[in-house]
């Protein structure tokens, strides 16, 4: 536990330094630090990681960080191209493979009944906002299934996964108002997106290290039923 704390020191630092950055209004400061959370993230998965034989599950881990990363700087690393779009297919793409992760690598029981509000979740959320999505309804529908998806298969695994799942879907979701029905949403919604995205994309790495540290490799354990 004290290496994962050094490890995701920097992390966090920057993280509340960010979201302070949003509150404040500090534009200057909060872009170039957006752009620097997943990297460091990904230097606490490979710091944190240290004594232990790198395997699969670590290697999705780091992808899924660096395809989130994209979805950050969609706007600044493809200013040719629409950004929400560019958002929605690289985080639909790091989903696939936190969920590729987490049910078939990381499982350890079946999933929740209580798992169930997330399809609830879903169905809510399309009805509220499908009169105010346009021409994104149908790639924001299939990305909230994904997301969905991501809860549903973290639900299954560690109890830090578990919560990252729900802290990443709460950021999702806030967002998605914030985009498509931005009066309705005051302006403290904006660090609030950041403060449940840091948890949440936090607590799944911090989760998947310590199950892969205690447990066996993926390949050797007996797979779990759905």
């Amino acid at each position: 536990m004290r290496r994962l704390w050094i490890a995701f020191g920097p992390f966090i630092v920057l993280s509340i330094v960010h979201v302070a950055a949003l509150a404040a209004d500090a534009d200057a400061l909060a872009a170039p630090t957006k752009l620097t959370l997943m990297p460091l993230l990904a230097f606490a998965v490979v710091w944190g990681s240290r004594g232990t034989p790198w395997t699969g599950s670590l290697t999705l881990l780091v992808v899924a960080i660096g395809l989130s990363w994209l979805g950050d700087g969609a706007g600044t690393f493809f200013p040719f191209a629409p950004e929400l779009p560019m958002m929605l297919l690289f985080f639909g793409l790091a989903h696939v493979c936190y969920i590729w992760l987490f049910w078939r690598r990381l499982a350890v029981r079946r999933v929740p009944p209580w798992a169930a509000v997330y399809a609830a979740w879903w169905v809510v959320l399309l009805a509220v906002l499908w009169p105010h999505l346009g021409g994104l309804a149908i790639p924001v529908a299939v990305y909230g299934l994904v997301l969905g998806g991501t809860a549903v298969a973290a639900s299954r695994c560690h109890p830090l996964i578990t919560w990252g799942g729900v802290f990443f879907l709460a950021s999702d979701s806030v967002l998605a108002f914030r985009l498509f029905l931005p009066d309705a949403m005051p302006g403290w919604t904006s660090p609030v997106v950041m403060l449940t995205y840091t948890l949440g994309q936090g607590l799944i790495a911090a989760g998947v290290l310590s199950a892969v540290r205690a447990g066996r490799p993926a390949s050797t354990r007996t797979p779990v039923a759905a």
